[in-house]
């Protein structure tokens, strides 16, 4: 059948949506996704005839709402290659999942004097979690510098690594610049002097097919929202060894085993880190999203937002003024840009009354912005439904811009 695009924008009943009475173009997909209409029906259908707080019920509705839950588990590490079922942890999502690990591991591992290695291109919530920690116990934050085109240097991560790391945190996309990062040799560095690694997949799970035994990586962590799921649902993979280790991040209900006011048993993994109800309905949208890429291929998937992005760059480069930041041999799905000297919000403004939905600011990645000297750029962030049509449109709308301060 081929990649059909006008079916796939079929599926997302939100891109029919028109504001300021023009077609909606939506290009923020990398602050959060649209949601197919088997999502949004998965969700229905759980409330409708499902709805049941989980794991603690022995009535019809709550062994059934848990069944689902836990096949949702099941399936999640099928599909990401992890060894065990019992290694996929439901998190609120990318942030809670960096905290979960820096709190539990980061503690055990990281004491006064040693090293926590991250990259100058993460994104906050994968660099001030890591920063605290540091700044708490007097451990010491080392940041890989990437170079003018937004890339990391294998060589010289190498070459940071000392005896006193003890663990290297990654993005595995970065949210600002679309760098595909070399993680795998990264990660196969930093193992070799025993170094445990943390891969930030946010950016990455929608974009590429994430094998979790070839990554080789310690802790992986992504956000459904920015695959199709609802918000309020993401995932942490940890080696099993490592979780066994850790402590509970939170306590509470489902966490325990036994509780008296003198003493409390933890669970086994991965209850002792999912405390309290989890987001059941978001867990089991993501399953339904997580299928639907499935379903339509994402080696499809792949190649159609590859060719998209090579198209989108072109035209923009076609814009007089134009400044790309972010120009990767090795990227996907983002393209970060100024016009002039407009300031990103001031273009922002007017391509919104233009009907394009666009990010402007700092991406919650200050620091990448200072490695420019810039306050901000304005994202273009692709999805597996955007159109060179919309591409156009909005190459089209930046010339407006552009007449209106130049």
């Amino acid at each position: 059948m081929g990649y059909d695009i006008n079916n796939i924008r079929a599926d997302f009943p939100i891109l029919q949506k028109q504001v300021y009475n023009k077609p909606l173009v939506y290009l923020d997909n990398a602050a959060t996704t649209q949601k197919p209409q088997v999502v949004i029906d998965r969700i229905s259908s759980y409330y409708s005839s499902e709805n049941c707080n989980i794991h603690r019920g022995v009535h019809y509705l709550s062994q059934e709402a848990t069944a689902a839950f836990e096949a949702t588990r099941a399936y999640v590490a099928e599909r990401m290659n992890a060894d065990r079922k019992e290694e996929i942890i439901f998190t609120k999502g990318t942030t809670e999942s960096v905290n979960l690990v820096a709190y539990s591991f980061g503690r055990k591992v990281v004491k006064a004097g040693d090293e926590v290695l991250v990259s100058g291109m993460e994104h906050h919530s994968n660099l001030v979690p890591w920063q605290r920690l540091c700044q708490e116990i007097g451990a010491h934050m080392k940041v890989l510098p990437f170079n003018d085109a937004g890339e990391l240097d294998v060589d010289t991560f190498s070459s940071m690594i000392s005896e006193k790391t003890r663990m290297v945190a990654l993005a595995h996309v970065s949210n600002t610049l679309g760098t595909i990062n070399p993680v795998k040799e990264m990660t196969a560095i930093a193992h070799r002097h025993g170094i445990p690694v943390l891969l930030d997949g946010a950016q990455a799970i929608a974009h590429l097919q994430v094998d979790l035994e070839e990554l080789d990586c310690d802790f992986y962590c992504f956000s459904g929202h920015k695959v199709y799921a609802p918000m309020g649902a993401g995932v942490l993979y940890g080696r099993m060894d490592h979780l066994d280790f850790m402590d509970p991040y939170q306590s509470g209900g489902e966490m325990v085993d036994k509780v008296t006011f003198d003493k409390t048993s933890f669970n086994e993994v991965p209850f002792k880190f999912e405390a309290g109800t989890p987001n059941v309905e978001s867990v089991l949208g993501l399953e339904a999203a997580l299928r639907y890429l499935d379903r339509t291929g994402m080696q499809d998937i792949i190649d159609y937002e590859d060719d998209l992005l090579k198209y989108a760059t072109e035209a923009l480069q076609g814009v007089e003024g134009l400044r790309i930041f972010g120009t990767a041999k090795n990227k996907t799905a983002v393209i970060s840009f100024l016009i002039g000297d407009i300031h990103p919000y001031d273009a922002g403004t007017i391509l919104d009354k233009l009907g394009i939905a666009i990010r402007t600011g700092h991406h919650c990645a200050e620091p990448v912005m200072d490695r420019f000297g810039i306050p901000g750029t304005i994202r273009a962030s692709l999805a597996m439904y955007n159109t060179k049509e919309e591409i156009d449109y909005l190459v089209d709308a930046i010339q407006k811009v552009r007449t209106m301060f130049i």
